[in-house]
Formats: C-alpha cells, sequence, structure tokens
C-alpha cells in the first residue's frame, strides 16, 4: 500500500480536512478526515480526479474519519461517480451518523455503495 497527501487549494480553512491516496493493488483509496464542506471539498474533489482518468479497477472513499459533511461534498462524490469510466466502481465507507445518515437521505447510497469499515469495502470490489 502507498499513501500520499493531497495538497490543499492554499484556503486556511482547507486544513480541517485531510485527504490520503493510496493504492492497494488495483483498487484507488482515498481517505478523508475532518470536515468536508464548500471550502474542503475541493481537496475531495482533486483526490478523486486521478481515479477517474486512472487504471485503478475499484475507488473506496473511506469517510469515517469525517466529522461533517456537507452537500459540497456530497456533490463531489456524485460528480465522481459519473466520471468514473463504467468499468470502475466507486464505493463509499461511511457508518457513522454524520456521514452514513445524509448519503442515505438524499439517495446517494442509492447510486453508490455503502460499506460500513473499509476492510468490508475493500473485500467487495476485491471479489
Amino acid at each position: 500500500m502507498t499513501g500520499q497527501p493531497v495538497q490543499g487549494s492554499g484556503n486556511p480553512a482547507a486544513a480541517s480536512c485531510a485527504v490520503e491516496q493510496s493504492q492497494i493493488g488495483a483498487v484507488s483509496v482515498v481517505a478523508v478526515s475532518g470536515t468536508v464542506d464548500m471550502l474542503t471539498a475541493p481537496q475531495l474533489e482533486s483526490a478523486l480526479s486521478p481515479a477517474a482518468v486512472g487504471t485503478a479497477q475499484a475507488v473506496v472513499v473511506d469517510l469515517s474519519a469525517v466529522d461533517f459533511l456537507a452537500s459540497a461534498g456530497m456533490g463531489v462524490l456524485v460528480a465522481a461517480h459519473a466520471d468514473l469510466a463504467p468499468a470502475v466502481r466507486l464505493v463509499i465507507v461511511a457508518d457513522s451518523p454524520t456521514t452514513s445518515r445524509p448519503l442515505k437521505l438524499v439517495g446517494i447510497a442509492d447510486l453508490i455503495e455503502l460499506f460500513a469499515t473499509r476492510d468490508e469495502a475493500l473485500a467487495a470490489v476485491t471479489a
């Protein structure tokens, strides 16, 4: 597994969100922590963009360390799903009320599969 932090937008508020991208075999993993709102959503978008044009067979977005997920962050997830090649599977790790509940309420969970843990998500996309 290799990991690298994704640089922010230069906005001081972006420090409240950290995004780390890693590769596990043919799966791209994007781990997010902190607040994902209109100021920090570009960090998530920057991390997901390479996955859209890369060679990954699947992308796992791990939101387990996110303490606030605004509509801007959810919009980035929907856009990433639309941008990925049809053969590339996008899944989300979200089990807390701050992440899974809004994703379910707005219907994103009907579009992108949710998992409670990263291990479950990885098992599903590599099976």
